[in-house]
């Protein structure tokens, strides 16, 4: 292991990538390197009757430097430090500091690459990275690199606590737009804040700090340390995170249970003794009047329909 602050994979607990984890890596680059190779020299060819022989060599050179040193310098440039192999692998190169690779480390690590492994066969990449603590072959020792692991085992600490200075200054703050990378990455730092010189202490939390603030606003208050701030911002998010799971909870312990499903029975009606329908009307009629029956108009004598007035 290893504490470094990358660029923009930060982390603070590294894990230095092992020899057959970086062999895996270069097999996958070299498959595609000799994929692309092939699919050049079945082009080229084609070519060879109209195409003067020393042309042809010279082109012939010309794509075997661009594919085999071209072709990590292009990818791990453009995704600082990263080529198709290390993708799927989770490896990355940075440099001894924890910086991200240069495009002139890249250049260093490409040329020495096609020397001590395509050359050599990789003898001297494999006993220069099993004598170094670090790992590291020829290239890296010339460069100023080393490969990491981004799927090393990582320690997050005790959750952060908020400074009681800045509870007032933290209820404000917008959060929406932090990402998680930058959030594992204030964590892992403060996790091993003591474990720091003060100079390294100050050093990672003012980038990490720096980075924290294009995603949160309002800006600290004037004098706030480091470490302070980010512990303020994370115990925030935690807190208010907290806050929401407690409301679903609430939210679902207040809400009824949706009754159970029951198959329609088929309708059966009571038989009822025969009677008249002013009979049978008339428990209805009393029970939908407040104080009893309504009255019954005066008419002709047999109960006729009497019209109104």
């Amino acid at each position: 292991m290893s504490d470094l602050v990358t660029g923009d994979a930060v982390v603070v607990d590294v894990q230095i990538a092992q020899l057959p984890i970086r062999a895996a890596a270069f097999l996958l680059d070299f498959l595609v390197q000799a994929g692309s190779m092939i699919a050049i020299y079945l082009l080229l060819s084609n070519t060879i009757t109209v195409v003067d022989p020393a042309l042809l060599t010279a082109l012939l050179i010309l794509f075997t430097v661009l594919v085999f040193v071209g072709y990590p310098v292009l990818t791990e440039t453009l995704t600082r430090g990263r080529t198709l192999g290390k993708i799927a692998c989770g490896l990355r190169v940075v440099g001894d500091d924890g910086s991200p690779e240069l495009f002139r480390q890249a250049l260093f690590r490409a040329l020495s690459g096609f020397v001590e492994i395509y050359t050599l066969s990789g003898g001297p990449a494999v006993i220069c990275s099993l004598i170094s603590p670090k790992g590291k072959r020829l290239g890296d020792v010339f460069a100023g690199t080393m490969v990491i692991s981004e799927r090393g085992p990582r320690n997050a600490g005790p959750p952060p606590q908020m400074p009681p200075q800045l509870a007032g200054w933290a209820a404000t703050l917008e959060l929406s737009q932090l990402p998680e990378e930058l959030i594992h990455t204030a964590r892992q730092y403060l996790a091993r804040w003591r474990d720091l010189s003060p100079a390294v202490q100050h050093e990672m939390g003012t980038r990490i700090a720096a980075r924290m603030t294009a995603f949160v606003a309002p800006p600290p208050p004037p004098g706030v340390p480091p470490h302070a701030y980010l512990s303020a911002v994370l115990a925030e998010r935690r807190e208010r995170h907290l806050q929401r799971l407690l409301r679903r909870a609430a939210a679902r312990a207040t809400t009824p249970a949706a009754a159970p499903y029951l198959p329609a029975q088929p309708h059966t009606a009571a038989p009822r003794p025969h009677q008249g329908y002013a009979a049978a009307s008339q428990p209805y009629a009393a029970a939908s009047q407040p104080n009893g029956p309504a009255p019954r108009p005066h008419g002709p004598a047999g109960g006729g329909f009497t019209p109104p007035a």
